[in-house]
């Protein structure tokens, strides 16, 4: 019984990774509002390595619609200007010699619809994860019947990790859910 625990520890693990990792995803989306977070991803060249804008600068967002980088070091407004423009995120920095000011734009309702098809894609990641943390679980509690341990326990073992892949799915599908209306909110 105490293998099967520890498959089943490591099952809860991996989902629990695999969901944390769908909501740093999701927050990455945006949905018209400016975040600080939605830059999160971007990395500056720094002094030779890219390094993470939060790590060169703070980011604020002062309204609704407009994020200010504000850089450590003045000599690096360009570099992060450029890092935001290769970003994939659609942004148009402009500077202003003391920091970096990004004007959100409102969404279309195309854009939206994109954007619900992106969320969507980074849940099924994250269920293909979650399936395949219960298939790597359930295939090492059944190597467990060569050491003995009775079928009524294999059983039940199978049955919990069912029990925790459909309360991790049932979370990413809230994270979606969540997402998705904030998205189509005009």
């Amino acid at each position: 019984m105490e293998e099967i625990q520890m498959y089943l520890d490591d099952a809860s693990e991996k989902m629990e990774s695999a969901l944390q990792h769908v909501a740093a995803e999701l927050v990455k989306i945006r949905a018209g509002k400016a975040m600080p977070s939605m830059l999160d991803g971007i990395r500056v060249e720094y002094y030779g390595s890219l390094t993470p804008l939060n790590q060169v600068s703070s980011v604020t967002s002062p309204d609704a619609r407009t994020l200010m980088i504000k850089p450590f070091e003045k000599s690096i407004i360009q570099d992060i200007e450029k890092a935001i423009i290769n970003s994939d995120l659609g942004l148009n920095p402009q500077n202003d010699g003391e920091q970096v000011i990004i004007n959100v734009p409102a969404l279309t309702e195309e854009r939206r619809r994109e954007l619900v098809k992106h969320t969507k894609s980074e849940g099924e990641k994250g269920k293909v994860s979650l399936r395949n943390a219960r298939h790597e679980s359930i295939h090492g509690i059944k190597a467990l019947k060569e050491d003995g341990v009775s079928e009524d326990d294999i059983k039940w073992g199978e049955e919990e990790v069912q029990l925790i892949l459909n309360k991790h799915s049932k979370k990413i599908d809230e994270l979606l859910a969540h997402k998705e209306e904030e998205i189509m909110t005009v």
